[in-house]
């Protein structure tokens, strides 16, 4: 700027106004990066504790209290690791987010999502939406999503930014409800494309203590005294059994987490008897997730049967449905 008259004057207004304006800029900046840096670390904090008081977490061989941590480790030597769940658990739902985001960092690529709230026949639809390759809006019209799909999503996003195959592990609804109303051998009459959705047609429906357990909940209810019920459920196990055993007998050493709701793999029956059937070799692990009134003073020994770890959830925590 040339010494023209004023403007030496002008000059001086200039540069003052320039610190200044360098001054403010540089304040609001740091100012900016405290505010970002202390909403990171609030939600870090959120994201590690925010229902830390709303579940505890027993390891029924050691009979000790543990930790998420310790049952990743775990996971090294281990094939799959069921997450049995109460279907309208908040907490559940947060344990089995975090579950999942714990093996994957730990695990990364070796890590694989099933779900039982997927059914064989919509596995495209799954693979296109992870993909990229159809939009949300799409999927969740093509897809057959449960009523309270919102506590899933978490997963399901989190797998499609990070490429993780998930298993559509269920049998379709219409064949266990064919087998509910006709019978194992209605089975028999499916084209075969549609027996490409099925296990291995017959398949087990496993005697013993498993279907003592069904019969005794189901006493009384409607279809209690029909044995196709049992046999319908049964499909949902064998099918769910089958879909874990054909995925990793083509993808080695991977790992496996299902979730799925309790009562099918709780004591590693039902769905986790039928996929060890398939394979004795399979190592798997089982979380029994489920809320309960003693939650405050819980006497792990009346739920130790139930699973390799029991989950307890705070009861008086507002359910999803």
């Amino acid at each position: 700027m040339a010494n023209y008259p004023g403007t030496v004057g002008l000059k001086s207004v200039y540069a003052k106004w320039k610190t200044n304006f360098t001054f403010t800029q540089t304040t609001v900046y740091m100012k900016l990066k405290l505010i970002i840096a202390a909403f990171v670390f609030s939600s870090s904090l959120f994201a590690q504790d925010s229902l830390s008081n709303y579940y505890k977490i027993y390891d029924t061989r050691t009979k000790q209290v543990t930790t998420i941590d310790k049952i990743v480790t775990d996971m090294a030597d281990t094939d799959v690791l069921f997450f049995g769940e109460e279907h309208n658990d908040s907490a559940g739902h947060y344990l089995e987010n975090k579950i999942f985001r714990a093996l994957h960092a730990q695990y990364a690529d070796k890590v694989v999502l099933s779900m039982e709230m997927f059914e064989t026949d919509n596995q495209l639809v799954l693979n296109e939406y992870l993909a990229g390759t159809i939009d949300e809006a799409r999927f969740s019209r093509d897809v057959r999503l449960w009523s309270n799909y919102k506590d899933y999503r978490p997963m399901i996003e989190y797998a499609k930014q990070n490429k993780i195959p998930v298993i559509a592990a269920n049998p379709p609804r219409r064949y266990v409800n064919l087998v509910s109303r006709r019978g194992m051998r209605s089975l028999d009459s499916l084209s075969k494309d549609a027996k490409k959705f099925l296990p291995p047609l017959p398949y087990d429906t496993l005697t013993g203590r498993y279907r003592e357990k069904f019969v005794e909940i189901m006493k009384g209810g409607p279809g209690g005294n029909n044995p196709n019920v049992y046999y319908s459920q049964s499909l949902w196990d064998a099918g769910m059994g089958y879909s874990i055993y054909s995925f990793l007998k083509k993808n080695k050493h991977k790992k496996v987490f299902h979730c799925v709701g309790g009562f099918h793999c709780e004591e590693k029956l039902g769905t986790a008897a039928q996929l060890q059937m398939r394979n004795k070799k399979l190592k798997i692990l089982n979380i029994a997730s489920f809320s309960d009134s003693s939650f405050n003073n819980p006497d792990w020994e009346k739920f130790s049967y139930k699973g390799d770890y029991i989950i307890l959830t705070n009861p008086d925590l507002k359910k999803t449905f």
